[in-house]
C-alpha cells in the first residue's frame, strides 16, 4: 500500500490540489489578503487556495494533532525591519491564521480532519485514504526507478 510518506511531497501535493478544487471552494476576500506580515502582496497564483489546502493536509497527516499556532509558524518567515530598506536585523514572524484556520475549518467540513479536543486537527480515516489514493496515483504516474518497489 502506497503511503503519503512514498511520494515526493510537491507531487503528492500537486495531485490533492486537483482533487480539493471541487470540495473546497476559495473565499472572495482571498484576492486581496496577505498569507502574512512577511509579505508584501497576495498569492499570485490561480489555485493557491487549493495548493495551500492540499499542504495543510498533509502537514495534519503527518505532524497532527496539530494547532493553527504551530501550522503558523511553519508557513512563516523572516520578517525584515519596519520596510525592506530598514537596516534592523530580521526575525522570524508567523503566518497568516485567518487563511490556515479557514482551510482547516473547510477541510473539516469535507470530514478529512477532525478536532482534537485540546490538542488541534487530526486527520481521519476519509482523510487518510483521501491522502493515500492520491499517492497510489502519483506513483503510477511517477517515472523514478528508485521507486519501483512500492508498486
Amino acid at each position: 500500500m502506497v503511503t503519503i510518506y512514498d511520494v515526493p511531497a510537491d507531487a503528492l501535493i500537486d495531485e490533492v490540489a486537483g482533487r480539493l478544487e471541487d470540495r473546497i471552494e476559495q473565499p472572495d476576500w482571498m484576492a486581496f489578503a496577505k498569507t502574512g506580515q512577511t509579505r508584501e502582496l497576495p498569492p499570485q497564483q490561480d489555485n493557491f487556495w487549493f495548493i495551500r489546502g492540499a499542504s495543510l493536509l498533509r502537514k495534519v497527516a503527518m505532524n497532527g494533532p496539530i494547532g493553527v499556532d504551530r501550522l503558523s509558524t511553519e508557513y512563516g518567515g523572516l520578517k525584515r525591519g519596519s520596510n525592506r530598506y530598514s537596516v534592523a536585523g530580521a526575525h522570524s514572524d508567523t503566518g497568516s491564521k485567518k487563511v490556515i484556520r479557514k482551510l482547516l475549518q473547510q477541510l473539516e467540513d469535507e470530514g478529512l480532519i477532525e478536532t482534537a479536543k485540546g490538542e488541534g486537527r487530526r486527520i481521519t480515516a476519509e482523510g487518510s485514504s483521501f491522502l493515500d489514493n492520491a499517492a497510489s496515483d502519483v506513483l503510477a504516474e511517477l517515472d523514478r526507478p528508485e521507486l519501483e518497489r512500492y508498486a
